[in-house]
C-alpha cells in the first residue's frame, strides 16, 4: 500500500505537510492552522483501516484532508469508501481541493456537517478516525461505539498531548467492557479501541 502511493496523492501530502509546518512556525491562529497528524500516524491509520472488518469507514474532523488521503489508500486497497465530516466551511473547501487534486474523489465523500448530527443514522461502522475539537470527543465516542461492527476500530488522535482534556473519555474507553483499548505512542498519541 505504501510502496505504490500515487504521485498525485504524494504531491498533495507533501503540499499539506509543508503548509502545516509553515502554519506552526508563522503564528497562524490555531483555528486557521491545518493541525494535521504527522506522516507516521497517517501510515498507522492506513494500516489499521485496511485491516478493519467490512462496514462503513468514517472520519470526524477533515481539516484540509491530510489524514483522509492516508485513509483513501486503505479504501483503495479494500474497495471501500470513506465519509469524512468537517464543520468549518473554509476547511471543507481546502479538503475538496485536496481530494480533487489527489484524484481520490472516487473513494472519499466529504460532508460539511457536524458528525454528531449525521452519525446516529449510520450503522455498521468498521473504522472511525476521530480528530476534531477535543470538547466533542466524548459525544462522538458515545455515538460511534454502539454503532461499530464486531472487530471495528475507533482511533482517537491526541490521546497523549491532550490527555488532560480527554481524560474522561480516555478513562471510559480504557475500562469499557464493549472494547479492547489502549493508547499507542505514535505521533500525538492514538487511542485505539476495538469492538468486542
Amino acid at each position: 500500500m505504501f510502496n505504490s502511493i500515487p504521485d498525485k496523492v504524494l504531491a498533495q501530502m507533501s503540499r499539506l505537510e509543508a503548509q502545516d509546518v509553515r502554519d506552526r512556525e508563522d503564528g497562524t491562529p490555531r483555528m486557521q492552522r491545518l493541525r494535521q497528524i504527522p506522516p507516521d500516524t497517517g501510515r498507522f491509520l492506513a494500516l489499521l483501516a485496511a485491516s478493519a472488518p467490512p462496514g462503513h469507514m468514517v472520519e470526524i474532523g477533515t481539516s484540509a484532508g491530510y489524514s483522509a488521503l492516508w485513509l483513501a489508500l486503505a479504501c483503495r486497497a479494500t474497495g471501500r469508501r470513506l465519509v469524512t465530516y468537517e464543520v468549518l466551511p473554509e476547511k471543507a473547501r481546502l479538503a475538496e481541493e485536496t481530494f480533487r487534486l489527489a484524484g481520490v474523489t472516487d473513494v472519499v465523500d466529504l460532508v460539511l456537517a457536524d458528525a454528531r448530527e449525521r452519525l446516529p443514522q449510520t450503522s455498521d461502522i468498521s473504522f472511525c478516525f476521530l480528530d476534531a475539537e477535543k470538547e466533542v470527543y466524548k459525544d462522538c465516542y458515545d455515538i460511534v461505539v454502539p454503532r461499530m461492527v464486531r472487530g471495528g476500530l475507533l482511533v482517537a488522535d491526541n490521546a497523549i498531548n491532550h490527555r488532560e482534556s480527554l481524560l474522561p473519555m480516555l478513562e471510559e474507553a480504557l475500562s469499557d467492557q464493549r472494547l479492547d483499548s489502549l493508547v499507542v505512542p505514535i505521533g500525538k498519541g492514538e487511542l485505539v479501541c476495538r469492538r468486542l
